[in-house]
């Protein structure tokens, strides 16, 4: 984890885990204003309430970006009517992953890949790949034990590496 001191100014913290955090809400919104908007709203709250807390701010901020996403997700859920479907949704998204010099393919496919995973995959994924957290870390956020933190983060793996395998071979 990254070393700075609480006493610095709100815009070094968030040029220094903005982009992180935004990453990490990616996994759990439909878009990405969705997840910037995510990310805003608990940066905000994390900066004027939790600051001051003990524990590791990365893990606090994504903590914060999590439950925003659930919330999100509820009040999304409860809508009647969506204006567009999941696919037209996923069409105009900017990539999740997009690296120099991989292809549109490559993107797709892994995108694809993650779509496919069981939602636990994808959020142990996120939480250890973007939000830097240690399976003790993701445990504690996920309410559960280290063991099953950990085994789902090599199941997630695993399941991917099949899911890109699969993909390669026949695609």
């Amino acid at each position: 984890m990254e070393d700075f001191s609480r006493d610095e100014h709100w815009h070094h913290w968030f040029e220094r885990f903005g982009p992180k955090l935004l990453r990490c809400a990616r996994q759990w919104t439909r878009s990405l204003a969705d997840a910037e908007d995510l990310v805003q709203e608990a940066f905000v709250g994390y900066w004027r309430r939790q600051r001051e807390l003990p524990g590791e701010p990365m893990a606090l901020l994504v903590t914060s970006v999590r439950r925003a996403a659930d919330d999100l997700a509820r009040r999304e859920s409860r809508r009647a009517v969506r204006e567009e479907s999941v696919e037209t949704d996923r069409a105009r998204l900017a990539p999740v992953f997009a690296a120099p010099g991989e292809g549109e393919e490559r993107r797709a496919a892994i995108e694809g890949a993650l779509a496919r995973l069981s939602e636990e995959q994808r959020e142990v994924l996120a939480l250890k790949i973007w939000g830097e957290l240690t399976s003790d870390q993701i445990a504690a956020q996920l309410e559960i034990s280290p063991n099953p933190a950990a085994s789902r983060y090599r199941y997630a793996l695993g399941a991917l590496r099949r899911e890109m395998t699969a993909t390669h071979c026949h695609g």
